[in-house]
C-alpha cells in the first residue's frame, strides 16, 4: 500500500509535464547522461507513438497510469475464452489509475470502420478506474466519452461496427508505434503517448524537474537576446 501512495503522488507529479518531456528523460538523449535515462534506442526502440495516434479530447490535459491491455477480433467460433468479464477483472485487479491500450486486430477492410468503444463500454472502464484509453483503431461516441472524462486516444471516429470478441487479455501489444506491455506505464496527451518501466517511475518525475528548469533558463536566454550567434551559442548550451 505505501508503494501505491507513494507512485500515486509521483503520477500526479508527472501530470506538470507534457509527453515530449517524458520522453526526452525516458530516451531521445542518451548521450546526456545526466538528463536522460537512455531506456530505448530513440529512433528503433518502439517506445512511443507514431502519427497516427490523435487525441480526441486535448482539453482534458495530461494522462499517466499503469498499462492494462485488450485485444479485440472478429469472432472466432473456435475460439471463445475471454469475456468481457474477464477484462473488467483484469482491470479492476491491476493499480490504478490504469491506461487500457486497445488492439484492434481486424482485417484491413474492417479496421477503418470499426467504431469499436462507445459510451456503455467507457463508463464501464470509468467506474474500473480507467483514466485513458489508446487503441490503434477508432472508436465512436465522442460527445459521450467527453462527458465521462476519460481520454481518448485514437485513429480517428466512425459511427458503426459488426460483431467482434476479446482474444486476448494483458499481453504485449503494439499501438501505433509503441509496444506496451501489462504492468508499463504511460503518459500521454495531444502530442501522442509515450512507455517506460514503473521502476523508473521516481527517476523521471525527478528528472523531468530537472528538465523544466533547465529549459526554462534556456528560453528565457533565448528571448533576451536577437542576433543569431549568441542565438546559436545558447540553444548549443556553450553559452556563458
Amino acid at each position: 500500500m505505501e508503494r501505491l501512495e507513494k507512485e500515486s503522488q509521483y503520477i500526479e507529479e508527472l501530470k506538470k509535464y507534457d509527453t515530449p518531456s517524458i520522453t526526452n528523460v525516458v530516451a531521445t538523449y542518451p548521450r546526456d547522461e545526466e538528463l536522460c535515462l537512455g531506456l530505448y534506442h530513440p529512433w528503433k526502440g518502439k517506445w512511443y507513438t507514431d502519427q497516427t495516434l490523435k487525441c480526441m479530447y486535448p482539453e482534458l490535459g495530461r494522462m499517466a497510469g499503469y498499462v492494462v491491455t485488450v485485444t479485440f477480433g472478429l469472432p472466432d467460433p473456435a475460439f471463445k475464452r475471454r469475456s468481457f468479464l474477464d477484462l473488467y477483472k483484469a482491470i479492476e485487479a491491476a493499480p490504478k489509475p490504469v491506461i487500457l491500450a486497445i488492439k484492434q486486430n481486424f482485417p484491413e477492410e474492417y479496421k477503418k470502420k470499426n467504431g469499436l468503444c462507445g459510451g456503455n463500454m467507457m463508463t464501464a472502464f470509468k467506474s474500473l478506474g480507467v483514466a485513458g484509453v489508446l487503441s490503434d483503431g477508432p472508436s465512436r461516441d465522442l460527445d459521450e466519452v467527453r462527458e465521462i472524462g476519460i481520454q481518448y486516444m485514437l485513429t480517428g471516429v466512425c459511427a458503426g461496427h459488426g460483431d467482434f470478441s476479446i482474444m486476448e487479455i494483458n499481453t504485449p501489444v503494439e499501438i501505433c508505434g509503441m509496444d506496451v506491455a501489462p504492468g508499463e506505464m504511460v503518459h500521454m496527451d495531444e502530442n501522442g503517448a509515450v512507455k517506460f518501466p514503473r521502476e523508473n517511475l521516481a527517476q523521471i518525475v525527478e528528472l523531468c524537474e530537472k528538465l523544466r528548469k533547465q529549459e526554462e533558463r534556456k528560453q528565457s536566454l533565448l528571448r533576451q537576446f536577437h542576433d543569431a550567434e549568441t542565438l546559436a551559442k545558447i540553444m548549443s548550451g556553450t553559452y556563458e
